[in-house]
């Protein structure tokens, strides 16, 4: 192989690297602070939760909304000061987590909220008709009965963090991102740019066969 052609590998490689390391991470971290809060939303929900409770549902409503509003590359300038004391950096690829965590723990809040809305009521009421407390109700009825919709929208999480990943690219994030900038863009390298694309492409594909596959497993052994 040329040197040209070694370097083009070498350097699409090292970026999808660092675009898998950081969609998987902040997956992992969004998911351990967005479900608590999905749960929370669900269950303190006025309308119809198991323990309502109107101001802390309309306090979490309102953070979660505002975050999802903020725009992604400014959420990321915002959130260099934070970033800085957790990781010790604003730039690079570890540095991304954080505030891709922090874009899409709301999402995946919803995503859970919404999920176990679903759920059909005559399941809760005969859970409750068993004597189920309210913490059997939801870890052995509503998230179980939940699950396939709530893969779904892991699914469609990760697919955004994966978009999310390459705009972090353009703040010295690193990953495909960055290389399609700084080497498609700015040095005017098409075939960086084509390839950074295209991986994205794939790995969108990929995790949506992955997910709604689990998903339909999940339905049909019902």
């Amino acid at each position: 192989m040329s040197p040209e052609l070694v370097k083009y590998l070498s350097v699409i490689g090292e970026a999808t690297w660092q675009t898998l390391i950081m969609v998987l991470f902040s997956t992992i971290f969004s998911m351990i602070l967005g479900i608590p809060l999905g749960i929370l939303l669900c269950t303190s929900d006025p309308a119809a939760g198991l323990r309502p409770k109107k101001l802390l549902y309309q306090i979490l409503s309102v953070i979660i909304n505002i975050l999802r509003a903020i725009p992604f590359v400014i959420l990321v300038i915002l959130l260099f000061p934070f970033t800085r004391v957790i990781v010790h950096t604003a730039i690079g690829t570890k540095a991304s987590i954080v505030p891709l965590t922090i874009a899409a723990a709301p999402f995946v809040a919803r995503v859970i909220e919404s999920s176990l809305k679903e759920v059909d009521p005559g399941v809760i009421a005969a859970g409750r008709s068993m004597g189920s407390t309210d913490h059997q109700l939801i870890f052995k009825i509503l998230l179980p009965e939940a699950l396939p919709s709530i893969v779904n929208g892991v699914t469609l999480t990760i697919i955004n963090l994966i978009g999310y990943s390459a705009m972090a690219g353009t703040v010295g994030g690193g990953g495909l991102g960055d290389v399609a900038i700084r080497y498609g863009y700015q040095r005017y390298r098409v075939e960086y740019m084509v390839g950074s694309v295209v991986i994205i492409l794939l790995m969108v594909e990929i995790i949506q066969v992955i997910g709604t596959r689990i998903s339909n497993k999940m339905q049909a052994m019902r």
